[in-house]
């Protein structure tokens, strides 16, 4: 013991009080942390960053644990999430009066529906990925849960205001602040009735800033990255469903 202190630096008193001293609450709960994150990366397969790993670690199990706790302890087991490149996107459109950029960019919110917003995604399928299918959701800017979701063959009307109405139907009591990009479904005088009827207050991003409603965007981009990762393909649409579903 002794010749491996000196080859390791470390003084014997301290190893042995380093040894026989017992382990604190602290100690013990990140421990358990440490079990429950390897739990998830392995369910996950890789995918969860520290952010997405403390939130379901916080809301799977009822804890308030901070992202930098997650952050210390997975890069201690040496856990990371892949990494995906950067890609800018957005969809170019033409000034508006439907609504104003209420939210902002101001992502938090203090209480559950207090803040949604919503968007459509493009998802490809078959054999040479020759079609297409429509994802609409909103997203509750609490603690990004999804609040609803539609999926279809085309991205019209009737996708958003079905996603909306599954929405309402879970939280009838909701009255957020909705926000939502430009596009023709949310400026349409259909769904702007239908936020009222609700007692909601309608935001929209600005032309050409697609951060506006960066956590959407984000999502998307996560989503994607989970599902196609490492060149994964969907040659049927029942797959591709199940896929979003999961």
């Amino acid at each position: 013991m002794s010749l491996m202190c000196r080859i390791l630096d470390v003084k014997r008193a301290n190893y042995y009080k380093w040894l026989h001293h017992e382990k604190s609450i602290v100690d013990k709960e990140n421990e358990e942390i440490a079990e429950l994150i390897k739990e998830y990366h392995k369910k996950y397969n890789g995918l969860l960053g520290y952010r997405m790993m403390a939130d379901r670690i916080n809301r799977d199990h009822h804890r308030h644990y901070s992202d930098k706790r997650i952050y210390k302890i997975m890069r201690t087991l040496g856990i990371q999430s892949i990494i995906r490149p950067k890609r800018r996107s957005c969809t170019v459109r033409k000034n508006n009066n439907t609504a104003k950029n209420n939210l902002n960019r101001d992502f938090n919110a203090s209480r559950p529906n207090e803040k949604w917003v919503t968007d459509v995604t493009e998802f490809k399928y078959g054999p040479h990925n020759e079609y297409k299918l429509y994802l609409s959701a909103f997203l509750d800017l609490y603690d990004r849960t999804v609040v609803s979701y539609e999926v279809g063959n085309h991205n019209n009307n009737i996708l958003v205001f079905n996603t909306f109405d599954k929405a309402i139907q879970a939280n009838k009591d909701a009255h957020p602040l909705c926000h939502s990009d430009g596009g023709y479904q949310y400026t349409s005088p259909a769904f702007v009735n239908m936020l009222k009827e609700q007692g909601m207050t309608q935001s929209m991003s600005r032309v050409h800033c697609c951060i506006d409603n960066g956590p959407m965007e984000g999502f998307w981009g996560i989503m994607k990255c989970e599902m196609y990762y490492y060149g994964k393909h969907y040659n049927t649409k029942d797959e591709l469903i199940k896929a979003i579903d999961d």
